[in-house]
C-alpha cells in the first residue's frame, strides 16, 4: 500500500492533521498485514498524483491525504482519497473520499475507523470509487458478513 501526504490547497491541513491521522490509521493497516511502502510527501499536489505514485510503487491500494479548502470557514480541512488499482488516467469515480478530517469536523479516530473499514471492504470486494459505498452501519443485519481485514490495533 502506498500513502501520499500532500499540501494540496492547504499546507496547514497536511501539517496539522496528517500525522495524527496516520498515527491512528497505520497500526490498523499493519495489523491487517498490509505492507506499507515509503511515505511520499508531495508539494502542491492534486489527487491524481496518487495514481502515478501507486503505479510506480506497485501498490494495490493508494491513499492520498490532501489539504483541502472547502470554504473559508474550514481552511485546515484534510481529505483522504483512496483508489484500488491506481494508474494514471483514472477519474474521480474510481476513488473514495473521506473529507473534513480535523478536530472541528470529522475527528481523527472516527476518520481512521472509517478509512480502515472502507479500505478493508475495498480489498475484500476488489472495488473502489462509486462501486463502494460506506455501509458500515448496515452490516448489523443478520446473515451479512463483515470482513476482518483491518481490525483495530491491539492495546
Amino acid at each position: 500500500m502506498a500513502v501520499v501526504l500532500a499540501d494540496g490547497l492547504s499546507a496547514t491541513a497536511a501539517n496539522t492533521h496528517g500525522l495524527p491521522l496516520l498515527r491512528l490509521l497505520l497500526p490498523r493497516l499493519q495489523a491487517a498485514g498490509l505492507r506499507l511502502g515509503p511515505l511520499v510527501v508531495a508539494e502542491q499536489a492534486r489527487v491524481a498524483l496518487a495514481d502515478e505514485v501507486g503505479q510506480l510503487l506497485g501498490a494495490r491500494p493508494v491513499l492520498m491525504l490532501l489539504g483541502e479548502r472547502p470554504g473559508l470557514s474550514a481552511p485546515d480541512s484534510l481529505g483522504a482519497y483512496f483508489t484500488l488499482g491506481p494508474r494514471p488516467g483514472l477519474t474521480d469515480e474510481a476513488r473514495n473520499c473521506v473529507s473534513n478530517i480535523r478536530p472541528a469536523g470529522l475527528p481523527y479516530a472516527t476518520a481512521a475507523e472509517k478509512l480502515a473499514w472502507l479500505l478493508g471492504e475495498s480489498l475484500w470486494r476488489g472495488i473502489s470509487g462509486v462501486a463502494l459505498k460506506d455501509e458500515a452501519g448496515l452490516l448489523d443485519e443478520p446473515n451479512m458478513s463483515k470482513p476482518t481485514i483491518l481490525p483495530p490495533p491491539a492495546n
